[in-house]
């Protein structure tokens, strides 16, 4: 059974960077899609970012594009988001999740980590 683990959220000030790590345990990661899913208060679930089980494909939410980006080291059996110049309003709970495809869909994901809390306020 595959376990996702999400980590890395924190507090930092607007403009700042944080590296998010989903880490898989219990399966490999190969052949799964991987999401970077975000809610917050008062909002909907929200696709942020998403990568084929290769790598070779990587999207992004317009709200994101030229800030963030995702990547996957299968040999780590761990998949990262790279969040640049962020602004108060990526303030949100960080969710990762894998599947079969790459998608902003959240119905297309099996499995999904617990979350982690991204605070973006100076």
């Amino acid at each position: 059974q595959l376990q996702l683990v999400a980590s890395g959220g924190a507090l930092v000030q607007p403009g700042g960077s944080l590296r998010l790590s989903c880490a898989a345990s219990g399966s490999s990661l190969d052949h799964y899609a991987i999401g970077w899913f975000r809610q917050a208060p008062g909002k909907e679930h929200e696709g942020v970012s998403c990568i084929g089980s290769s790598g070779a494909s990587t999207n992004h939410a317009n709200s994101v594009k030229g800030r963030f980006t995702i990547s996957r080291d299968n040999a780590k059996n761990t998949v990262y988001l790279q969040m640049n110049s962020l602004k108060p309003e990526d303030t949100a709970v960080y969710y990762c999740a894998a599947g079969s495809g790459s998608s902003f869909l959240r119905i297309k994901y099996d499995y999904w980590g617990q979350g982690t809390q991204v605070t973006v306020s100076s």
